[in-house]
């Protein structure tokens, strides 16, 4: 297949793609940002090591030639970083499997784009960010973002980053292929979770109308604070006034009468306190780290926290203790691997093969809990079933 490839350096916009839900949900949030550190973290740091393990298999499927000798000896620089784990091997090939049966299916050579730098400023003030895949095919543009996380499942659906890479990626190539629909997907091999969600480009080009304004105000920093969901990765999460102030609120329902709250006040409650966990979290970290810094925190220090007991050399120890009359079954527990862990170690087709098709592995329904309404799962009517379950 005759394909091109286009690579760009990571890079950080103000107004990231990123961080789309966050500055379109609370504009000034961006700027706000600003004052704070970007220290980044492990996680992250893994995130990139797979991103750039995945881009290695990519080229060397979409781009032709690259000898066996060179990949193998790129991947095995990539392998020597202290973060490289084996099954980054495994997903970053999941990931590439996906892209494969989209291209595969395709009549004509499909081009592909990976690493590609795009350029979204039409709409976002000074906005470019870096979309792991473009693939065009036909008429459609397949924009496809891998990630390599495994806290929750990320959705496509109007996902404000995948639009944005993809108004970047039409504004690129709209002159060469004619483009009239957009395919969206997430590819998170981690969670087994692959998301897709297609639109007319007419849908996309309007909605990018559509945040010309907001994207404007976050870009001067005006506008009202809006805390909720988006708040978890904002850099000011401890500390911002909006996010505090939203919390204060709860004090309203002290003037509330009968005694006993109704229903509908039931869940006002619990819209109002949802994030006040992650939120104390937040704050007692940002206190921590200031009370080490020796900046005073009224009514709270840093102190030394519970310690640990751990061998200076295991094998010495236990051959101690068994010279000593200590029995070596002692030492040791025989525990059996649980069922999400047995499968990591075999695989998915294996696991498949020797354990579900022969009926070997049930899968139980989850205990009810508490959703929020617009959560896609279907809700549970049957009170009786219901109760059983939960007891």
């Amino acid at each position: 297949m005759a394909k091109q490839i286009a690579h760009a350096e990571r890079a950080h916009a103000l107004l990231s793609a990123s961080a789309s839900n966050r500055w379109l949900a609370c504009p000034p949030s961006a700027r706000l940002e600003e004052q704070f550190e970007d220290k980044g973290s492990t996680y992250a740091a893994e995130g990139t090591l797979a991103h750039e393990i995945a881009e290695l298999r990519l080229r060397k499927y979409f781009v032709e030639p690259m000898a066996k000798s060179t990949f193998t000896r790129r991947l095995n620089k990539m392998k020597k970083n202290e973060l490289f784990q084996q099954e980054m091997l495994k997903h970053t090939e999941s990931y590439l499997d996906y892209l494969k049966e989209l291209t595969l299916g395709m009549e004509v050579s499909p081009y592909v784009a990976v690493e590609k730098k795009v350029d979204f400023s039409t709409y976002v003030p000074e906005g470019f960010g870096t979309a792991d895949c473009i693939i065009i095919g036909g008429n459609t543009l397949y924009v496809n973002d891998f990630k390599y996380g495994k806290g929750v499942p990320v959705s496509a659906e109007d996902n404000p980053q995948m639009k944005l890479y993809a108004l970047g990626a039409y504004a690129a190539y709209s002159f060469l292929y004619p483009i009239s629909k957009v395919h969206l997907s997430i590819v998170q091999p981690r969670l087994d979770n692959v998301s897709e969600y297609e639109l007319p480009l007419e849908d996309l080009l309007k909605w990018g109308e559509e945040i010309k304004p907001v994207a404007q105000k976050a870009f001067k920093g005006d506008g009202e604070y809006v805390p909720g969901e988006h708040c978890k990765f904002c850099k000011a999460k401890a500390t911002c006034r909006a996010r505090m102030e939203q919390y204060s609120t709860l004090d309203d329902f002290k003037q509330m009468k009968p005694p006993l709250i109704s229903n509908e006040e039931v869940g006002q409650a619990l819209e109002k306190a949802k994030h006040l966990e992650s939120w104390v979290r937040a704050l007692k970290e940002y206190a921590l780290k200031e009370s080490l810094k020796g900046n005073e925190i009224a009514g709270w220090k840093a102190v030394e926290g519970r310690g640990s007991r751990n061998y200076v050399d295991q094998d010495k120890a236990f051959q101690h203790l068994k010279a000593h009359g200590i029995k070596e079954a002692l030492l040791y527990e025989r525990v059996p691997l649980t069922v999400p862990k047995l499968e990591k170690e075999l695989g998915k087709k294996e696991y498949r093969e020797l354990l579900e098709e022969p009926g070997l592995v049930q899968k139980s329904p989850g205990k009810p809990t508490l959703a929020p309404a617009t959560d896609k799962r279907q809700a549970i009517t049957n009170e009786v079933s219901a109760t059983e379950d939960f007891s």
